[in-house]
């Protein structure tokens, strides 16, 4: 893989679901859904690839067994950030535990420090701490509480938002699960004339903390193109995950892509 910043992919065309609207309805009609019967939590993305099952091992290799992190970063206080959360359902999988993973000596096989997931549409995460409490992991549940929050990362400053307390450094791990393909359908601009994505690297660096990782999964852009957008200046590569492969016109590929990058830490 290569270690210097390569040009930027050409953007993709812009999509409904690159707008808040989609989103807010979405999450209406998901709320509504989940109001007539508790039992549908909505959808979980990236599921026919079982990302979040590939995702859990990922982070057990590398932050438990190889201890990228540092070695005082453990299951039980490792901070995760998870931007464009949806229904949180990724964050409670983490809390709870992977089914394959032995408990820890505390008797605990969920992921023990501080989570927050974040989301621009307010009906994200008003479906993501309905689930929460239900789950017993909502408001009030002291350590155990996964935390949801109104925020938008491409317009909102992150002070007292979501770099705040324990966090205020930066978080070990932030995690992005398509919001970073939504952002990339989205057709506005920035002040300079920019497609918004390619503000988006600048605004995630310092959400993540020195020696912490970024962990970004899509189904619109190829490994080499999450390199092209992400690697350079204070992050550096790290590795991917592996999904199924499928072969079309000679040439190998994947449904999904998910690209692991550290921060430097120049303490």
């Amino acid at each position: 893989m290569a270690t210097n910043s390569s040009p930027k992919p050409t953007h993709l065309e812009p999509s409904p679901l690159g707008t808040k609207e989609y989103w807010d309805n979405l999450y209406t009609a998901e709320i509504t859904n989940h109001s007539l019967d508790p039992s549908d939590e909505g959808t979980i993305w990236f599921d026919d690839s079982a990302a979040e099952d590939k995702i859990l091992a990922f982070l057990e290799e590398k932050i438990v067994n190889e201890g990228i992190l540092g070695d005082w970063v453990t299951r039980g206080n490792c901070t995760f950030l998870d931007l464009g959360t949806g229904n949180g359902h990724f964050l409670f999988r983490l809390r709870e535990g992977d089914d394959e993973v032995v408990d820890d000596e505390e008797g605990q096989g969920g992921w023990g420090g501080r989570m927050l997931g974040v989301d621009y549409s307010k009906k994200s995460v008003e479906f993501a701490r309905r689930i929460a409490g239900d789950k017993g992991v909502g408001i009030g549940s002291g350590e155990m509480e996964v935390e949801f929050e109104w925020w938008d990362v491409m317009s909102q400053g992150p002070v007292a938002a979501v770099l705040e307390g324990r966090t205020e450094r930066g978080w070990d791990v932030v995690l992005d699960k398509g919001t970073f393909d939504a952002i990339s359908l989205s057709e506005e601009k920035d002040a300079n004339g920019r497609r918004i994505c390619e503000g988006y690297k600048e605004r995630v660096v310092p959400l993540i903390r020195g020696g912490g990782i970024l962990l970004v999964t899509s189904c619109n852009w190829t490994e080499e193109e999450l390199v092209a957008w992400f690697q350079g200046g204070e992050l550096e590569y790290v590795d991917t995950i592996k999904y199924k492969s499928f072969s079309f016109g000679g040439r190998k590929g994947q449904t999904i892509s998910s690209v692991c990058f550290k921060k430097h830490d120049f303490r």
